[in-house]
């Protein structure tokens, strides 16, 4: 791994285990404002790193935990979201997170081609995750895309029961059916995840999309209420 000479040594190596798991080069994650936006909003507390306890979603974070999440999501520049995209799995998951909370469906379209590569582990989650927020037909159609191309792969086991979850969560929204494509033809019973039950998958989903908009979505105005964004 090639770095740069402006880094110390302790840089590097905190650095390098935020980028360990991927396939392409780690040296963007090097450059002095990525490492800053790592540390503020990957890492935060380095006992207890974010990407570390959003790993698997929400279960059992307490309060304070996801107001920060949600007020780092209003907060965070697209330039900054740009250079976590532009590194390893950690920095992606946390953005993919904060993109989804935020509703910046501008990211669509990349957050879809980073989960159809799926050159790194774990940060699929956050991207099934923001496309679950956005609930969209568009949406839906990137996680069939996503299930068409890995589901077969019983070797791939990758974030299908994120997709199938998600998926499952956009159709009771939009009142679409696309996942008995995987669902009835016993795809899903011959993939990779067959032991995994897809309500599951769907409830999990259902609780965090449940969990956020209680925090990030804007409230109507009530009488005697303090309206939206209060």
């Amino acid at each position: 791994m090639s770095t740069s000479p402006d880094h110390d040594p302790e840089t590097v190596q905190a650095l390098q285990r935020h980028v360990f798991g991927t396939g392409e080069s780690p040296v963007p994650d090097l450059a002095p404002e990525n490492a800053k936006a790592i540390r503020r909003y990957v890492v935060r507390k380095p006992w207890k790193p974010r990407y570390l306890k959003l790993l698997g979603g929400l279960s059992g974070l307490d309060h304070r935990f996801e107001k920060a999440l949600v007020r780092d999501a209003r907060k965070i520049s697209d330039e900054d979201l740009d250079r976590l995209l532009s590194c390893g799995w950690r920095p992606r998951l946390v953005a993919a997170w904060l993109i989804g909370i935020d509703r910046r469906v501008r990211y669509r379209q990349r957050l879809g081609d980073l989960l159809l590569d799926s050159e790194a582990p774990y940060a699929g989650q956050g991207y099934c995750f923001a496309l679950a927020r956005f609930a969209q037909d568009e949406d839906a159609e990137i996680l069939v895309s996503y299930l068409d191309r890995y589901l077969p792969r019983r070797e791939c086991y990758y974030d299908q029961d994120w997709a199938i979850g998600a998926l499952l969560y956009l159709d009771d929204r939009l009142g679409t059916r696309h996942a008995d494509r995987f669902l009835d033809t016993g795809l899903w019973r011959s993939s990779a995840f067959a032991d995994v039950d897809p309500a599951d998958c769907r409830n999990l989903i259902t609780g965090l999309c449940a969990t956020v908009g209680e925090l990030a979505d804007p409230r109507p105005q009530g009488r005697g209420g303090r309206g939206a964004g209060a």
